[in-house]
């Protein structure tokens, strides 16, 4: 296949995508109502309704402009052969293709990510302040974005490097053994990520001994869940907004709760939170889940063997010689189609599990203790109540608000 064909059907792609997302966000934004539904009416007083309203349409304008913004640019540089122009600046200064591969990323991440900086901040410290969510401090956004990069430069460049060596030394092969290195790998985010790396972020301090505490380890006890972990995570240092989660496999698992989503409830709503964690450890959500996070693993690298040693890819975005890094960046586009389609099965997948969860929860606990806790954290949230369904079908990981309270108590 020619490059300038290969061109034509990356900018398609891109094109396509960008288009398709912009009227998804559009019909999506276009399908809220005025009216306050009666399942949460006791929890939403109508000048805070509207200020939800509000907030979802700022959002989804910045959202619109930012959106241009990136694809605008992504246009450029794939037309005009930007990142051809990137690799030939820099290949005059390292002969090693690992790293040269290394420095191209690093460059064309930090160039995207300065150029986005104005619009990160805007989002935090005008919009999220302006409706009250903000509690980052300009010190705390800085010091995230160094350590993002500090984390990003050693994971990613360690997977990058071992990556191109394996495909240096055993050539198509190498989809087999990098799937393994990077299965483990996802298994050991999964089992260590509250333990190293949320620390660097975050503080993890363990739930004080009291009522909460006496609460969550009577639940622990009637359901036999070996809870020896419960951690509050200091959320409220960079936003109002509320959040809990499981993490870990085997020996290693832990309960995270937010200490806003502690300020804001209930001690029975708490515990409603918790058994619905509890939920997915019970129905093995998260070992299924990392199976099929290992399944789409090898089935992208085995596509990627078929296609990363083609130079007519790295010419098609603008370079003279085969350059992996080059390849790498024209699969991601070619594949996102594929993606986009694994994502939505996955999305489709972790809804089941949430409907899961909940019924779990209201069986060994109680559904109207969690329905509270969920209609508290949507409104304090200013969450989306009427999203659009075809919105919900692509993007939503957890089900709408009203669909899971008409599940835990049904009609």
């Amino acid at each position: 296949m020619q490059p300038h064909f290969i061109l034509y059907i990356i900018l398609g792609i891109s094109v396509i995508s960008y288009v398709f997302d912009q009227i998804l966000d559009y019909v999506n934004l276009k399908a809220r109502r005025k009216e306050i539904p009666a399942e949460i009416a006791g929890f939403y007083d109508p000048a805070k309704y509207l200020k939800s309203l509000e907030y979802q349409s700022e959002q989804a304008r910045f959202s619109f402009i930012t959106s241009a913004f990136s694809f605008a640019l992504s246009m450029l540089m794939l037309t005009l052969g930007g990142f051809g122009v990137v690799d030939q600046l820099l290949r005059p200064y390292f002969q090693n293709e690992i790293m040269l591969a290394l420095v191209f990323f690093g460059v064309i991440f930090l160039a995207s990510d300065i150029l986005a900086l104005p619009f990160q901040g805007y989002g935090i410290f005008v919009i999220e302040e302006k409706y009250g969510f903000n509690k980052t401090t300009v010190r705390t956004f800085v010091l995230d974005k160094f350590k993002g990069y500090l984390l990003g430069a050693v994971v990613g460049g360690v997977l990058l490097s071992v990556l191109i060596y394996l495909m240096q030394r055993i050539g198509p092969e190498f989809w087999i053994w990098f799937g393994v290195i990077a299965s483990f790998f996802v298994l050991m985010v999964n089992m260590f990520y509250s333990s190293l790396l949320l620390p660097l972020f975050n503080k993890l301090t363990p739930l004080q001994d009291g009522e909460l505490r006496n609460a969550i380890q009577e639940f622990a006890r009637k359901v036999n869940f070996p809870l020896d972990n419960v951690f509050v995570m200091d959320g409220s240092k960079r936003s109002k907004k509320a959040n809990a989660f499981f993490s870990g496999i085997g020996q290693r698992k832990k309960i995270v709760l937010y200490d806003t989503l502690i300020t804001n409830h209930t001690t029975e709503e708490l515990v409603a939170v918790l058994a619905h964690e509890v939920g997915h450890f019970k129905k093995k959500h998260v070992i299924f889940g990392y199976i099929l996070s290992v399944v789409q693993i090898f089935f992208m690298l085995f596509i990627l063997s078929l296609m990363v040693f083609n130079k007519q890819l790295s010419v098609a975005l603008g370079g003279h010689h085969l350059a992996i890094h080059l390849n790498l960046l024209a699969f991601g586009i070619l594949f996102s189609p594929i993606s986009g389609i694994t994502g939505l099965l996955m999305n489709v997948y972790s809804r089941k599990n949430e409907f899961e969860a909940d019924a779990y929860a209201r069986e060994t606990f109680s559904g109207k203790a969690l329905a509270e806790a969920l209609k508290k954290l949507s409104v304090d949230s200013l969450s989306n109540l009427y999203p659009h369904p075809l919105y919900v079908f692509f993007h939503y990981s957890h089900p709408p608000l009203l669909d899971r309270l008409n599940a835990i108590n049904p009609k």
